[in-house]
């Protein structure tokens, strides 16, 4: 493989690179020679890093790390600098300034030919706009991150469709949405008694697209004290952005968990709760509202998101799934009312796998939070096997941004979820808990009001089913599930459930006719 300097420098003709070239040549030994640079120049870097001891990155200047986030925010790329801008190809790429939360830089190469060509930093792709810190700046201290526009909405004007920025975490969107929820390439030990690894992508290689490219091609080298790891994306945006995305990775040491395929959301409150946690206007804060799986038997389970009171933790049996999700079901601008955020325009994210994944479950974890500013919703997959040194695993799969409208769950789909304590007809006791469940589809609506279908409704032991109720909403057209459960047990059983380490109470749900599954199954973690 030949390595040279790049002539033409983020739009800019003639512009040498500085320092910057010589850091980004530094992981370069770990590239085999070859004719033409490709995933398997990735791969054989990720194998050569994972069997040396890990190297933590050097951090950017402690002054830059401690500025606030309105002067990082006032760090603005040039757009005329953009990567690709002057050939005029249907892709160009901006990129993101260390600092503040950013404390590391990555190498950033473009492959031209089959050829590596590295890319330099300069202060001069950048606006600094009323900071006063340029010339402090080091010469060599690289990107952050980096971003990708493309004409998605018109062919006039370039929007940004994908970022991948700080750790192993990128984000994309569709034409028609704003940016919400995010990927990882990777998540390891998260929530563990260990405490969570956070890999990051320390490099990047872009390829240079043709004029007529509809697709972008993003390899990274991926790093952190227990693995390394070679990423392939392919970006293509359009109506729904996708990325396929074919990962290899090789362990440094046994790892306790290793999610695949991970997404990261924020959960404020929704319609499952009555009391809002804090005074505000808009009935429902989240960028996602459930979990959605698509088992390999055809069953599709659908998990309400909470923001709960502790930590808590569900895993789903999940051998070689079709597919899971995290997604924002609710799309409606007045169940937020939001103007600036747009809550309803925040993509659901869709995880195809290809090939057959083999045994294992995908996990959930959802984390108290007291305010939207923070991720607090994870789902991933988790293999069954051990993962040990020696051992590569290659995933792939698709990553689809998308618009959750119904044409990804065939079957009937559960489109809200209210809980309340207490019904006229049923006491006032505060230990009963009544479930409304909205189910709504093509199928469903065409179903006359009389139509000989049930509910199917599976509690665990720790508690009773009292009264059940299925009805025809005659405003949606849909079908609304209405049960009652209590948790009271006579003698013994009430004294145990009575101590603070009650049990929580697992709930499951489908409509059927005869045989026939006719919905996605609606399943439910109460904490009594």
């Amino acid at each position: 493989m030949r390595t040279r300097l790049l002539p033409m420098a983020l739009g800019q003709p003639h512009v040498r690179l500085r320092q910057a070239a010589l850091a980004c040549l530094l992981l370069a030994p770990l590239l085999p020679a070859a004719a033409e640079f490709s995933f398997e120049n990735v791969t054989a870097a990720a194998q050569k890093l994972a069997a040396a001891p890990y190297q933590p990155p050097a951090q950017v200047p402690q002054w830059l790390r401690e500025i606030d986030y309105n002067q990082w925010r006032d760090i603005r790329f040039k757009p005329a600098r953009s990567l690709w801008r002057q050939e005029g190809l249907p892709f160009e790429v901006q990129f993101f300034h260390p600092g503040l939360y950013y404390d590391r830089s990555v190498a950033v190469h473009v492959v031209e030919d089959g050829r590596v060509v590295p890319l330099g930093f300069s202060t001069e792709y950048f606006d600094y706009g009323r900071n006063a810190f340029a010339d402090k700046v080091p010469a060599d201290l690289g990107f952050a991150g980096l971003r990708v526009h493309a004409p998605i909405k018109t062919q006039a004007y370039y929007d940004e469709v994908a970022v991948f920025l700080g750790a192993s975490y990128f984000r994309a969107v569709g034409k028609h949405n704003v940016y919400g929820l995010s990927a990882r390439g990777l998540a390891v030990d998260t929530a563990a008694p260990t405490g969570e690894e956070f890999p990051w992508f320390r490099e990047f290689w872009l390829v240079r697209p043709a004029a007529d490219a509809s697709q972008l091609t993003l390899y990274a080298l991926l790093d952190s004290p227990s693995v390394a790891g070679a990423y392939k994306f392919v970006i293509t945006p359009g109506e729904e952005t996708t990325l396929d995305v074919d990962s290899v990775v090789f362990p440094r040491k046994p790892v306790g968990k290793l999610g695949i395929a991970p997404l990261t959301s924020m959960f404020f409150y929704g319609e499952n709760v009555n009391q809002r946690p804090v005074n505000d206007f808009r009935p429902e804060v989240h960028d996602s509202d459930g979990l959605l799986i698509a088992m390999e038997n055809g069953e599709r389970v659908w998990r309400p998101l909470v923001n709960p009171r502790r930590l808590a933790i569900n895993s789903f049996s999940a051998d070689n799934p079709r597919g899971f999700g995290l997604m924002q079901r609710d799309t409606e601008f007045d169940h937020y009312l939001d103007l600036e955020a747009r809550y309803e325009l925040r993509p659901s994210a869709w995880v195809t796998p290809k090939g057959a994944w083999g045994e294992g479950v995908v996990e959930l974890i959802q984390i108290p939070t007291p305010n939207e500013l923070h991720d607090n919703i994870v789902a991933f997959w988790v293999p069954k096997a051990k993962i040990e040194p020696g051992q590569p695993l290659a995933y792939a799969y698709r990553l689809g941004w998308i618009k959750d409208d119904g044409r990804h769950s065939p079957a009937g789909r559960i489109v809200a979820t209210r809980i309340d304590s207490h019904h006229p007809s049923s006491g006032d006791s505060d230990r009963k808990r009544r479930f409304l469940i909205e189910f709504d589809g093509p199928a469903l609506q065409e179903l006359a009001a009389d139509a000989a279908i049930e509910a199917e409704i599976h509690v665990s032991a720790t508690a009773t089913l009292l009264e059940r109720q299925l009805i025809k909403n005659p405003v949606t057209g849909g079908w609304r599930l209405v049960f009652q459960i209590t948790d009271e047990k006579p003698g013994a059983l009430k004294r145990v459930l009575e101590a603070n380490d009650k049990p929580p109470i697992e709930l499951r749900a489908f409509l059927r006719k005869d045989a026939e599954v006719l919905t996605e199954t609606w399943s439910y973690t109460l904490q009594p």
